[in-house]
């Protein structure tokens, strides 16, 4: 559970990301201290800051980069990607059709999932069949993020694989049937400042994005390094900010993995408002399970959770498809 938490913590993955393919990884006295801190974190807060994690800044910069590039450009250019039911829901939303519980969100993006083929999953996935839409314009678009996506899911099953041991599993808790085929959502994401939201209808409320948990194991954050937007709400209901730290992560862990654990680990409500007058860009990629993973607790949680399951089944893609059918004003 979640607590009244002041701060988020800053973790060095560095000893578990260099000791990850390593069968014996679980007696490193490094992933050892590693792992503690995961676990202190998931059970606090359900956040945590990584650095050490091995992506080049030069690609998280790049990222971002480009990201402004693309909503610097005019709607005209930007609706040439819409996103509607008939492209999977994948493509570009502009500013106020993403709502949560309700209400429009300040925010523009593009949204890409792992491709899903036709009939790949049945009726479970009809709903999100398609190719991801990338702009042609700028150049580059869609090689970068793709690179970005790779080194992304590479160092997901890698802090993964600590928070099993953390767990008190094995490191491959959540590999096989869980998540050997992770499926990923990547959203590229843009806040306008307050100083308004360029040719485009503003919303009537300031909030970026409302506050929300993640659906799946596991969110790495890649923000702006000058503005403070996140905020993250402990149990006492305060909001805490998670101001960026240049070149790491903010991470965080979604409803799946609250199941997994039981939980041990909690999902943490957690919202944007950008109260700069400066555009915001955030990229934030989002470590799945399986698309057609039945989730329920794991064993070892609930030997430490008194035996009694806390969270019925729950597959993953009916969760995803539940909210993203209901997340758009179009």
């Amino acid at each position: 559970m979640a607590t009244d938490f002041k701060s988020i913590p800053i973790i060095d993955v560095s000893p578990l990301v260099a000791k990850c393919e390593d069968p014996k990884m679980a007696e490193d006295p490094g992933v050892s201290q590693v792992v503690k801190q995961l676990d202190k974190a998931c059970k606090e807060a359900g956040f945590f800051y990584v650095k050490g994690h091995g992506i080049p800044e030069s690609l998280i910069n790049n990222v971002k980069n480009i990201t402004h590039e693309f909503f610097d450009l005019p709607y005209e250019e930007k609706i040439k990607i819409k996103l509607t039911p008939a492209t999977g829901y994948r493509g570009y939303q502009r500013i106020g059709e993403n709502i949560t519980k309700g209400i429009p969100d300040m925010h523009e993006a593009i949204d890409c999932y792992k491709e899903i083929q036709e009939g790949m999953y049945g009726a479970l996935g009809k709903t999100m069949e398609g190719c991801n839409q990338w702009p042609l314009n700028p150049p580059n678009f869609r090689a970068l993020m793709e690179e970005y996506v790779n080194l992304c899911t590479d160092l997901s099953r890698k802090i993964m694989r600590g928070i099993a041991l953390a767990l008190g599993g094995s490191p491959y808790e959540f590999e096989g049937v869980r998540a050997g085929d992770a499926f990923w959502v990547l959203r590229i994401v843009g806040y306008p400042g307050l100083s308004g939201a360029k040719d485009q209808k503003k919303p009537e409320n300031n909030i970026g994005c409302g506050a929300h948990t993640d659906y799946g194991l596991l969110t790495l954050v890649n923000q702006d390094d000058d503005i403070t937007a996140l905020e993250v709400r402990n149990m006492s209901g305060e909001w805490i900010s998670a101001p960026p730290i240049p070149g790491s992560f903010v991470c965080n862990i979604g409803d799946m993995l609250k199941i997994y654990s039981n939980g041990l680990y909690e999902s943490t409500l957690h919202r944007v408002i950008n109260s700069s007058p400066k555009y915001r860009v955030c990229v934030a990629y989002f470590y799945e399970t399986n698309f057609d993973a039945a989730v329920e607790p794991l064993d070892i949680c609930k030997q430490r959770t008194g035996e009694t399951k806390q969270f019925g089944r729950a597959v993953y893609g009916e969760h995803l498809v539940s909210k993203v059918t209901t997340n758009f004003v179009m």
